[in-house]
C-alpha cells in the first residue's frame, strides 16, 4: 500500500510539473532564489544529481547563462537502488 501511494504521488507530481519551467527543489543548486555562478562558459550544460523525497534520485540539467548564472532547464526523478 505504501508503494502504491508513493507511485500515485510521483505520477501526480509529474503531471503537475510538465507545464512551464521546472521548479527548484530543496537541494537544487538554485533553490530559494540562490544565484549560483558557474566557472564554465555561457551555453555549457551542467548536470546535478541529488537524493530527493522518499529516497528518489533527482536529475537536473542547468545551462550557464551569459552572466555566468545557472538556469534550471530540466528535472526528472528515478529510483535510487542501494545494493547490500
Amino acid at each position: 500500500m505504501k508503494h502504491a501511494l508513493i507511485a500515485v504521488f510521483f505520477a501526480l507530481t509529474a503531471c503537475a510539473g510538465t507545464a512551464g519551467e521546472p521548479q527548484a527543489l530543496p537541494d537544487s543548486l538554485t533553490y530559494g532564489g540562490k544565484t549560483i555562478h558557474s566557472p564554465y562558459r555561457p551555453g555549457m550544460v551542467v548536470q546535478h544529481t541529488f537524493l530527493g523525497a522518499f529516497g528518489y534520485r533527482v536529475f537536473e540539467t542547468y545551462v550557464v547563462q551569459p552572466d555566468g548564472t545557472l538556469k534550471l532547464t530540466s528535472q526528472s526523478t528515478g529510483p535510487d537502488f542501494l545494493w547490500r
